[in-house]
């Protein structure tokens, strides 16, 4: 059966750095999930280690620029002293435009929609949502998308769906955690870091031996009574990641809406990468749900570039499995560089190369009047900057339109570039370059802030 959405679905990408961001942004992401400086479960992400101002406030206002959404993680436990320091923490953010906030402790939750009641609240991974009555319990406390656990089926995703309604965001690609979605308490329990708190040592992915006395264990024949020990080393807990690539079609049509890829503490390339071919596939997705495209297929070249970028040994998810010895990596992981033509490709197209958006400038310069400067865009914005002083006459050589043009165009270090710009001259005019740069500089400045506007809140 053909699917049609009122509006299309979410491709969530995640940033530890604000390399990530830009990477993230550029290769096609909806949306982008980061943590602060506190209170979030990758506390060893770049951004935990930097300043609120320097971080998530400079990713708030790059990802609005190019209407991405911005979602913060807030999805530790909280200790009853920490949610004094709640409101402090988010009100800049909440000011600045966060568009949503990911929790899992239920007092905080409450807190937060109090004080910000207008402020979106998604239930972690870590709340353990895996069926009906979590989503539920969820909306209860106000919160507006259950983010489903990764040990879901396809046909648990669509019961919660139908039945509760509620947006549902569900892990695409990434790491899986051998036990279940936020209730690991491995980590705490061997080396005293708690995942709950943003500190998990990973031990799932070590090493470890497997010894069995007597009874016949992993396959080795080994008989009770004969005094004889099997051992097996390998990683027996680590899990291979999560690829649903192929079913993204019925991921769609189970209620999922916002596609998530994990992640915050890999690398640029890894985020370009992935969010890259995701993007190119949950479009088609959506075509093919639509009718539009008579057939979902996936080139083995954009799989090739999946486990380029990242490979724990194999792939798997419980979308269509409960589970199976062959959802363990086992085998010793093999690092290695990613193959040159792949990271040349991501570096070059998402990496290297940033986004811009395209004004459209209008400039008139008029002997004897004041310099007026226009810039519009195709989503009907337009500022309008008057220069403070006046045109003077040419004493020998005119400017002429070209070279206005020309230095108008000099753009950098700002995420604009000119379409199309229109010069206008009366007279046999002369102004100074500095002054001219500056109002580009000043129109610029008051464009970005006119997009940003769009997003920003009032101080509370």
């Amino acid at each position: 059966m053909k699917l049609k959405r009122d509006r299309r679905v979410e491709l969530l990408a995640p940033a530890g750095s604000f390399k990530s961001v830009v990477a993230a942004v550029n290769a096609g992401a909806d949306a982008i999930y980061m943590g602060g400086r506190k209170f979030g479960a990758r506390a060893y992400a770049d951004s935990a280690k930097a300043s609120e101002e320097d971080m998530v406030m400079e990713a708030i206002r790059y990802c609005h620029l190019f209407s991405v959404k911005l979602y913060m993680t807030v999805n530790i436990l909280f200790k009853d002293h920490e949610l004094k320091e709640l409101f402090s923490y988010i009100k800049p953010y909440y000011e600045a435009g966060v568009d949503g906030l990911i929790m899992q402790d239920l007092g905080a939750v409450k807190k937060i929609r109090e004080w910000f009641p207008d402020l979106e609240v998604h239930a972690s991974t870590q709340e353990t949502i895996s069926g009906v009555n979590g989503a539920r319990m969820a909306q209860k406390f106000g919160m507006t998308r259950a983010v489903c656990s990764r040990e879901l089926s396809l046909s648990e995703i669509k019961r919660i769906h139908d039945e509760t309604g509620m947006e549902l965001e569900v892990f695409c690609h990434g790491a899986m955690c051998y036990s279940f979605s936020g209730a690991c308490f491995m980590s705490s329990l061997l080396g005293g870091r708690s995942g709950n708190r943003g500190r998990c040592a990973g031990t799932c992915r070590l090493c470890y031996e497997a010894i069995s006395h007597g009874e016949t264990a992993l396959g080795a024949g080994v008989k009770a009574g004969t005094g004889d020990e099997f051992h097996k080393k390998g990683y027996l807990l680590s899990m291979k990641d999560m690829q649903t690539i192929d079913l993204l079609p019925e991921l769609i049509e189970a209620g999922a809406y916002s596609f998530k890829i994990e992640g915050r503490m890999k690398s640029p390339v890894y985020t370009a990468g992935v969010v890259s071919v995701y993007r190119k596939y949950l479009d088609l997705a959506m075509k093919y749900l639509d009718g539009e495209t008579k057939s979902y297929s996936v080139d083995p070249d954009d799989v090739k570039i999946l486990r380029e970028v990242f490979d724990r040994g194999g792939v798997t998810s419980y979308l269509k499995k409960h589970n199976g010895a062959d959802m363990i990596a086992i085998e010793e992981k093999k690092f290695r560089e990613v193959e040159k033509s792949v990271l040349d490709h991501i570096n070059s197209t998402y990496i290297d190369r940033n986004r811009s958006l395209k004004l459209d400038a209008d400039i008139k310069l008029t002997v004897g009047a004041p310099v007026v400067l226009t810039l519009s865009d195709a989503k009907g914005r337009m500022i309008t900057v008057v220069s403070g002083d006046t045109v003077s006459p040419a004493e020998s050589h005119p400017m002429d339109a070209e070279s206005i043009e020309t230095k108008l165009r000099k753009t950098g270090g700002t995420v604009f570039t000119f379409d199309s710009v229109n010069v206008s001259l009366e007279g046999d005019i002369f102004y100074p370059v500095g002054k001219l740069n500056q109002l580009r500089r000043e129109a610029l400045d008051m464009y970005e802030e006119e997009i940003l506007s769009e997003s920003k809140r009032q101080p509370v």
